[in-house]
């Protein structure tokens, strides 16, 4: 039987403590004994119990004294009294000591079982307060997480309120705005914080082989289990999962996972018995979810599962502001790496050429800009001549774009084609010629282009972009 919770009995008859510990244990409690009230306050002292059942009339330090002491040592402290003297000023002392309720000898075992299970509850729900108070009086962990402008302020709201909440959270935005480090910043602000904090890229993983990450599986299962692996749910149980691309997962997982959240269980792959678990789900993606369940490609009742809470985070080019911070925590990041002293003060003509660039790769692209630039920076302050051409120059994206296609004529910005639009055609004749020079393959086709390989493939398919050998 299962746990209801755990029950200490402070009795100096041997007769009484082996009685309510038969009722207690036979109910699914788990119990402790004492002889006597100082025995008592030593246990509650290396461990809280739910509920203390305490005899009044002991030798030594009587019940009401070790009630006192209780209380002392934990406000909150749930403690039955049981007297065979239950006169009024009895119960009127132990009430005015802090008891919860006081128990007249002799009594039923369903009278001690109500009251336990009563008291139980008490104790529980105020653990349960106290946990919600402390969550709420953090702050966003925002170390990792920079940016002052108001649509991120926006972003440090919602996760300080949905942080406490067992919902699950669906994080979009473009690749490199971050999205990762918001899950983590919910996972750290709630009471989950000092359980696993499990992320898993669904792209990352070969279809075939994610179904058995994510769920486990016996050995023998399929060919190739030579081990039983527990899955990344179990690794993640009473923690946070946090899957990124959640876009990419096949039919078949999609529904296994509607079931996890549903059902909070799942059976590992060659298994017959559910295992369950106690896991908040965070999702992320960078496509479009409601198209892709308009197209068929994503159930719809698993969109609706997971966007209980949604939270959008917009791309770099949106928040200009953020910009010289983050510039300044990178100029820092690097400096400690690279045993440099950049000074974190910027000329005002690189701080007008970083805000101005568009940064298609975001947050993740700034980053990699002011790595190259610590690096090579000849002197302790970073110049024009540290930033990458692009950066110097957004218009040489479209130059580029045009010697690539061997023609002058294809680009009229005055038509009604914005710069972006440009920029965007320019990344696909790239994307286009890294992948013929690599035969199609994604990784090389990443490394040459400098780009993650998770970037890349989100490019190719927010391109539709059609691989070739």
């Amino acid at each position: 039987m299962a746990k209801k919770g755990s029950v200490l009995v402070c009795d100096d008859e041997e007769i009484m403590r082996d009685v309510l510990e038969t009722v207690l244990s036979g109910a699914g409690y788990k119990v402790e004994l004492a002889k006597t009230g100082e025995e008592a306050i030593e246990k509650y002292d290396n461990k809280p119990f739910d509920v203390v059942l305490m005899d009044v009339s002991m030798p030594g330090m009587g019940g009401l004294t070790a009630l006192q002491e209780l209380i002392k040592l934990d406000d909150d402290a749930v403690v039955l009294i049981i007297t065979a003297f239950a006169t009024f000023d009895t119960a009127i002392s132990a009430w005015e000591k802090g008891a919860t309720g006081c128990i007249r000898k002799p009594f039923k075992n369903e009278q001690i079982l109500a009251l336990v299970a009563k008291g139980v509850k008490k104790r529980q729900k105020e653990e349960e307060r106290q946990t919600l108070r402390q969550v709420m009086a953090r702050s966003v962990q925002r170390d990792s997480i920079i940016g002052r402008s108001e649509r991120m302020e926006n972003v440090f709201r919602m996760i300080e309120r949905i942080a406490p909440a067992r919902s699950t959270v669906l994080i979009t935005g473009e690749s490199g705005t971050g999205k990762e480090l918001i899950a983590k910043s919910i996972h750290e602000s709630s009471s989950r914080s000092e359980c696993p904090f499990v992320p898993v890229n669904c792209s990352n993983i070969p279809s075939e082989l994610l179904e058995s990450e994510l769920f486990g599986h016996t050995k023998g299962a399929f060919t190739g289990a030579v081990n039983a692996k527990k899955g990344l749910f179990e690794v993640a149980d009473t923690g946070t999962i946090f899957l990124d691309e959640i876009g990419d997962l096949r039919p078949e997982t999609q529904i296994r996972l509607l079931r996890v959240i549903q059902e909070k269980e799942f059976t590992p792959l060659g298994e017959t018995k559910p295992v369950s678990v106690d896991v908040r789900i965070i999702a992320a993606t960078n496509v479009d979810l409601k198209e892709a369940v308009k197209s068929g490609v994503f159930r719809e009742d698993l969109y609706y599962r997971l966007s209980v809470v949604p939270i959008e985070l917009p791309p770099l080019r949106e928040r200009k502001q953020d910009i010289l911070p983050l510039t300044q925590h990178f100029i820092k990041k690097y400096n400690e790496e690279n045993a440099r002293e950049i000074s974190a003060t910027l000329d005002p003509e690189v701080l007008s050429l970083l805000e101005h660039y568009h940064y298609p790769g975001n947050v993740r692209e700034l980053e990699n800009i002011i790595e190259r630039a610590v690096v090579i920076a000849p002197t302790n302050e970073i110049t024009r001549d540290c930033l990458r051409p692009e950066v110097l120059d957004p218009g040489l994206a479209i130059t580029l774009s045009k010697e690539s296609r061997g023609t002058s004529s294809d680009i009229d910005i005055s038509n009604g084609v914005t710069f972006y639009d440009e920029v965007k055609r320019f990344e696909v004749d790239l994307i286009q010629r890294a992948l013929h020079q690599t035969g199609g393959h994604q990784s090389r086709a990443a490394r040459l282009l400098g780009l993650n390989a998770t970037t890349l493939n989100s490019k190719i398919k927010s391109y539709n972009i059609v691989t070739r050998h």
